[in-house]
C-alpha cells in the first residue's frame, strides 16, 4: 500500500501552480521596469513614518465621501458600490498612476438592521486579485450574523491599473510600496467613515496572501480597536519575494541592470540583498501591536509553498495576545478549500471586541 503525503502534495501543487503562472512567459515578470528611480526614494521615506520610533504616527484617518449606486437589492441584503477620491496627501498622489486616483468598494449590508448592531470587515485584495466577486463570495454567508462586507478594489488592480502594466505584475518595485501605502490610508479611512458616519458597532480588517500583510499594517495603525484578520499572510513582503515561489516571478536581471545603470554592477546576490532590503520596510513586526490585540486572528496553512511557517510566527511573537490557526494545505489549495476557516476566524475576531457605546 503506498501512502501519500498529502502536505507534500499540497507543497507541490503551490509549485506547479508556481511554475505555470510565474516561469512559463504566459506574463511578464514582476519589475521588469527596475526599481521605480526617485519614487522608490520618496516611498522608502514616506512608509519609514509609520514606524513607532517615528513621532506622531499614528496620525488621524482622513475622512472620504463615497458616492454610492445600488447593484442590486433584496429583502434581506443590499449591494452598492461607491467611488471616492484616495485620501492620498499630493507627495503620495503625484506618485500614483492616475488610473488609481479614484478608489472603488463594493459595499453588501444586511437589511432591517441598525448600524449600531452589526459588525463590517473591509477585505483587501491578495496578489491578481482585481475584482470583488471572491471576497463578496468570502463575506456573503456573514450577512445571516449581521456582519456587512466593505471589499476594496486595490490601487495598481481591476479598474484601477495602469495602462501599460499586465494582469498583476507590478512594474517597478517602487509600485509594490506605493500599492501597499495607498491601501493602507484608503482601508483606514474607510474604517473611520464606517464608524462615525454609517455607525457600525464593530469594525475589522481581513485579507489573503498580500491583502493580509495589508490588513496587519491598518489595524496596527488604526486608531481605535479593530479585529485584524490576515489569511496566508507574511510577516514582510521579502518572505514572497526572497524567500517563496514569486522569487521565479521577478525580474532580477531588469533589477541588476537598472542598479548597474545608475550606481555600480552588482552581482545578482547583491540585488537580492537590495531587494531584501528595501522590503523590509513591509514588515510588519515593525508595526505598532494593534489596540486589542485578542483580536488578531492568524489563520496560516500548514505547507505554503509561498508563505514559510517561520515567517507566521514570528508576526505571532511580535503581537503577544495574538492567535494563529492552522489549516491543512498549500496556499493555492487553502486559497480555494478554507473558506469557512476564514469566515469562523473573521466571526471570533469580531466577538472579541466591545460594541461600541451608542450615543443615544
Amino acid at each position: 500500500m503506498v501512502t501519500v503525503n498529502l502536505g507534500m502534495l499540497h507543497y507541490i501543487l503551490d509549485h506547479v501552480y508556481g511554475a505555470f503562472v510565474h516561469r512559463t512567459k504566459i506574463s511578464p515578470p514582476f519589475f521588469s521596469r527596475g526599481w521605480g528611480g526617485t519614487k522608490l526614494e520618496l516611498l522608502e521615506s514616506l512608509i519609514s513614518q509609520l514606524f513607532p520610533e517615528v513621532e506622531g504616527q499614528n496620525w488621524p484617518p482622513s475622512l472620504i465621501q463615497p458616492v454610492w449606486k445600488t447593484v442590486w437589492e433584496t429583502q434581506n441584503a443590499c449591494l452598492r458600490e461607491g467611488v471616492f477620491r484616495t485620501p492620498c496627501d499630493e507627495q503620495l498622489l503625484s506618485a500614483l498612476p492616475p488610473e488609481s486616483h479614484n478608489a472603488r468598494v463594493a459595499f453588501l449590508v444586511p437589511k432591517s438592521v441598525p448600524p449600531q448592531n452589526m459588525a463590517c470587515v473591509v477585505h483587501l485584495a491578495g496578489t491578481g486579485d482585481h475584482t470583488f466577486e471572491r471576497r463578496l463570495r468570502l463575506g456573503g454567508p456573514l450577512l445571516k450574523q449581521n456582519i456587512a462586507t466593505m471589499v476594496l478594489e486595490s490601487p495598481f488592480y481591476g479598474q484601477r491599473r495602469p495602462m501599460l502594466q499586465r494582469g498583476a505584475k507590478l512594474l517597478c518595485v517602487s509600485d509594490l510600496l506605493l500599492l501597499g501605502r495607498a491601501t493602507i490610508e484608503e482601508a483606514r479611512s474607510l474604517l473611520y467613515w464606517l464608524d462615525s458616519e454609517a455607525g457600525f458597532g464593530k469594525m475589522g480588517v481581513c485579507g489573503l496572501s498580500m491583502g493580509g500583510v495589508h490588513a496587519a499594517m491598518v489595524g496596527s495603525l488604526h486608531p481605535t480597536p479593530v479585529a485584524t484578520l490576515p489569511f496566508l499572510s507574511p510577516h514582510s513582503a521579502v518572505v514572497a519575494f526572497c524567500e517563496g515561489i514569486l522569487k521565479h516571478a521577478t525580474a532580477w536581471e531588469a533589477l541588476r541592470e537598472d542598479l548597474a545603470a545608475k550606481e555600480a554592477a552588482m552581482t545578482l546576490e547583491e540585488v537580492r540583498q537590495r531587494m531584501r532590503n528595501v522590503l523590509s520596510l513591509t514588515d510588519v513586526t515593525r508595526f505598532p501591536l494593534p489596540k486589542n490585540p485578542n483580536a488578531i486572528i492568524f489563520v496560516a496553512a500548514t505547507d505554503d509553498g509561498y508563505i514559510p511557517k517561520h515567517s507566521v510566527l514570528e508576526l505571532q511573537k511580535a503581537w503577544p495576545g495574538s492567535e494563529v490557526r492552522w489549516v491543512t494545505g498549500g496556499h493555492v489549495s487553502s486559497f480555494l478549500l478554507h473558506n469557512d476557516e476564514f469566515r469562523k476566524a473573521i466571526v471570533d475576531g469580531l466577538n472579541r471586541l466591545e460594541w461600541k457605546e451608542s450615543l443615544l
